[in-house]
């Protein structure tokens, strides 16, 4: 066996956006496998294998298995379009995965964009609704959010990726199927939201998807969003504001409030979450029972949009700040929040900041360190670990004081 400690346990890492959950393991398995740092435990598990007997090699050698890798999985998906905090398991940590995913608190900021609906209700679907935006004020929607504070009820989104006997729930409403049972709320509970930003119509940066749903999904979203079919109709778009708005850029008159345009055809394709093959058994909860953040599979969005530029979005969007416990569905709050004050509303951005005792800023590893090589990463890695396992005896022998 290789000389040094055997490191295993818990860490967060900070991921980025554009790729999944399940992408982020394994490029951070790619680094860890080769490693020194990780030479001692993958030692330890050749061993292991080198014991086994001859039906156990067999098995393993059947479901392809064939390489050591570092054992890893997560504590909570995030989808590819949102950021922050991503809960690893590494060896033995996988173990103790379930209770980031049905235990903590999280903290996230999202931003919620009025006037529409999509059927993932967020930016990276296609829209299935559109409502008035122009009543909507600062105040109507603080108000609004306080409706959401304390103990409540929640519904998964449709396009989640909860399964409903054996089939995920997006893919009754893909094929255009009734659920065959009726999708149950769930007992949800936030401790703390609050607007942080308010930004009126044409002034931010965020826009409704281009991509129109099928007729067939319309009618399927209608009846799951509870719509009326006359809301599905394009908007009736003020082309000369829209102008206005349009010169004073071409003009460089408001560079300040222009619009970050982003095509479409850059959106990456989301994938669904599947674990790696070593991924624990306890750590395999999120397949059963995702959280908020479930990442959404649309295979069937692949055809992307021409890029053009578009003119800043009419509808009001506002930042908003909330820490909840495990279950809760960020995107349906916003959709829920755009029905509250007469309108719809989808998630244009997430970011998780703070999941049990990880947080952004403080004691979560960036993305960003992998790429400088373990020089870099290996000393920061090997710190996480040793903390966590650190705090995990502390509290072991606190409990049998």
């Amino acid at each position: 066996m290789s000389s040094g400690p055997v490191l295993e346990g818990v860490l967060a890492i900070h991921k980025p956006a554009a790729i999944s959950s399940a992408q982020v393991i394994r490029d951070v398995q790619k680094h860890f496998n080769p490693s020194k740092l990780f030479e001692p435990w993958l030692a330890r598990e050749q061993e292991k294998r080198d014991a086994e007997g001859h039906n156990q090699k067999r098995k393993r050698k059947w479901r392809g298995r064939r390489e050591t890798s570092v054992k890893m999985g997560h504590g909570g998906t995030l989808d590819p379009m949102a950021t922050g905090v991503l809960i690893l398991g590494l060896g033995s940590g996988t173990k103790q995965l379930g209770h980031f995913t049905t235990e903590c608190t999280k903290t996230y900021e999202t931003v919620v964009l009025f006037g529409a609906a999509t059927d993932t209700y967020d930016t990276e679907g296609k829209i299935v609704g559109r409502k008035p935006y122009d009543h909507i004020t600062m105040p109507m929607v603080e108000e609004a959010l306080a409706k959401f504070m304390g103990k409540g009820m929640q519904k998964p989104p449709i396009f989640s990726a909860l399964r409903v006997q054996g089939k995920r729930l997006y893919e009754y409403a893909r094929e255009g199927k009734e659920v065959p049972v009726e999708i149950q709320e769930r007992p949800v509970e936030v401790h703390e939201l609050e607007m942080t930003e308010w930004m009126e119509g044409g002034s931010h940066k965020y826009h409704w998807p281009q991509r129109e749903a099928e007729q067939e999904e319309k009618k399927f979203a209608e009846k799951a969003l509870h719509l009326d079919p006359s809301e599905t109709e394009a908007p009736k778009v003020d082309e000369e504001a829209t102008a206005g708005a349009k010169r004073k850029r071409d003009e460089g008159e408001d560079d300040a409030q222009a619009p970050e345009e982003e095509s479409s055809s850059k959106r990456p394709k989301a994938e669904e979450n599947i674990p790696t093959e070593e991924h624990d058994e306890k750590s395999k909860i999120d397949d059963a029972k995702v959280d908020e953040d479930s990442s959404v599979s649309k295979q069937d969005d692949a055809a992307a949009d021409p890029e053009e530029e578009q003119p800043p979005c009419p509808a009001p969007a506002c930042r908003i700040r909330m820490k909840v416990t495990s279950g809760f569905y960020v995107r349906s709050l916003c959709q829920d929040l755009g029905a509250a004050v007469g309108s719809l509303g989808m998630m244009t951005e997430l970011v998780r900041t703070q999941q049990g005792a990880f947080e952004l800023g403080s004691n979560v590893l960036s993305y960003e360190d992998l790429r400088q090589g373990e020089d870099v990463w290996g000393p920061k890695v090997k710190s996480l670990l040793e903390d966590w396992n650190g705090k995990q005896k502390q509290k072991a022998d606190d409990e049998a004081a």
